[in-house]
């Protein structure tokens, strides 16, 4: 059965064993240190996860920060998230369940962040040039947005074929929508390369890029 974009009842369904896979581990782990590398949190951050998941990421990161708001559209996913909280004894860390991605979604109307990130998340977003000028808008003056992504692939990264999602991204592609949003001083990496037997049976290298964008301090956007 064909799954809609970004469909919580996937994630739902995978939640109890997504942290079971080594590989997701370690890209986690890698998109986590790049994030700080080139962004340089500090106690006085706020910070803004959309597609935390289980929180792989947002355990690495909330240690930094003064507070981190972690969204997801799985309540399973999340529910993973909010026991390893109650363990790790974080208190900056706030979880939401809600899609982002949603043009009605007003969850963060009224707060800015200082830091905005995902891992392996906009790919799972249908709409990505309105999304990218929506959570644009969420960065306070002089705040980064960074984004953990998949390189243009050849459609067989995922497993289940009609899966929605973007086949990666194109970099210069992506970089014209950042700049759209107002977004300046662009900075991409490769972090970390997917090795994987994708459907067809061939074996496939699969980088994944990290990029970084500033709001400006003076902003019209």
């Amino acid at each position: 059965m064909s799954e809609t974009w970004n469909s919580p009842d996937k994630f739902n369904r995978e939640a109890a064993l997504w942290d079971e896979n080594p590989q997701r581990r370690a890209v986690a782990l890698d998109v986590a240190k790049a994030i700080i590398a080139a962004t340089k949190p500090k106690s006085t951050t706020h910070a803004l996860e959309f597609g935390c998941g289980t929180g792989l990421v947002t355990m690495e990161i909330a240690p930094l920060v003064k507070s981190l708001l972690a969204v997801d559209t799985s309540r399973e996913m999340l529910s993973v998230l909010r026991e390893k909280i109650k363990t790790s004894g974080f208190t900056s860390i706030e979880t939401i369940c809600t899609d982002l991605s949603s043009p009605s979604d007003t969850i963060a109307a009224d707060k800015t962040f200082e830091l905005i990130y995902s891992s392996m998340t906009l790919h799972h977003i249908d709409d990505t040039e309105g999304f990218i000028s929506r959570v644009s808008k969420l960065l306070s003056p002089g705040g980064t947005l960074a984004l953990a992504d998949l390189d243009k692939e050849d459609g067989l990264f995922h497993d289940d074929p009609l899966e929605k999602v973007h086949h990666g991204f194109d970099r210069g592609a992506l970089a014209d929508l950042l700049k759209a949003a107002g977004l300046e001083q662009l900075s991409f990496e490769t972090i970390y390369t997917f090795n994987k037997t994708n459907r067809s049976g061939a074996t496939a290298a699969y980088p994944v890029f990290q990029v970084t964008a500033r709001k400006p301090i003076s902003s019209t956007f």
